[in-house]
Order: C-alpha cells, then structure tokens, then sequence
C-alpha cells in the first residue's frame, strides 16, 4: 500500500478515518501528536491550523506517497489556501468527510478541495464505512491483497 499523510484542521475526522482505514471499531480519540503507523501518519490539527506548526506537516508529507487533505462537509470555510496542493511533491487527493451530517454541504468542500489543487476527491462517512473501500483501492499497490480480494477468491473457489 502506498503510505498516506492525512492532514486537516481539528475534528475534521483524521483519526475517525485512520481507524476505517485500518478496518478498527470507530471511537473518538483526540490526536495530540503525530501518530506514525505502516501505511498511515495522522497528523494533529493544530499542525494545520498553526503557522509554526504546519512546517512540521510540510516535513511529514515527505514521508508519505499520497497526501490527503481531509475537509468536513460541515466547515464553514477552508483552511487551504488556493493551489496550495502544489507545494506538495507527492500525490494529493481531496477528502470530504462528516458527508451525512444535517448540516453538509459536501459540493462546497469538495469546490474548496478543487481550488486547493486537489484532482481526486473522495467523499466518506467514517463512521459507516462508506467512501472506505475507494481510498483502499486508490492505495493500493501491485501485488496487495485488499479484504474483499480474498472474499472474492473465497467465493470462486466455493462455485
């Protein structure tokens, strides 16, 4: 699997969304600092929402193949500036997340996503898994072998 940094403003659901990735029960946890796993590195949001401490994320995207830059659906406005997407030297793909929230406006994220510089945008609600399966198969490298992959090997050998 491609390894991904996943960046965002504070509650935007980086760590709701490290814990789907990784096939865990969902619970709330506060990030209080850089969590470092095999393919994934959550990042605190006060890393994106502080000057001094957004050159720490700008060294951590160097770590990673992808970086996901994550934005609720409930935000009232983006913290990323305009093309800032392309300071990165690595893939970035949008995130919109809390896409099932009352108060979502996921077509407005995913604008502010765009504007960013952000090509790929996946829309997922965490808490039920959905948007999950695609941001797998877009890390997903040559030779890995996905949950459902062995479902569906399973189901072959069965017929």
């Amino acid at each position: 699997m491609k390894k991904i940094v996943l960046v965002g403003r504070s509650e935007c659901g980086k760590t709701t969304l490290t814990q789907a990735l990784k096939g865990e029960k969902i619970h709330y946890h506060k990030t209080q600092y850089v969590n470092n796993f095999d393919v994934i590195i959550d990042t605190p949001g006060e890393y994106a929402q502080s000057k001094h401490l957004g050159y720490a994320l700008a060294l951590y995207t160097y770590e990673a193949d992808v970086v996901g830059m994550l934005l609720s659906a409930t935000e009232p406005y983006s913290l990323y500036p305009p093309c800032c997407a392309a300071t990165c030297n690595r893939d970035v793909i949008g995130i919109v997340t809390k896409i099932h929230d009352e108060r979502a406006d996921a077509a407005r994220a995913e604008r502010w996503l765009r504007l960013a510089g952000c090509r790929d945008i996946f829309y997922v609600d965490s808490k039920c898994y959905e948007g999950i399966p695609e941001i797998l198969e877009y890390l997903r490298e040559e030779g890995d072998v996905l949950p459902w992959d062995e479902t569906e090997k399973t189901n072959k050998n069965q017929h």
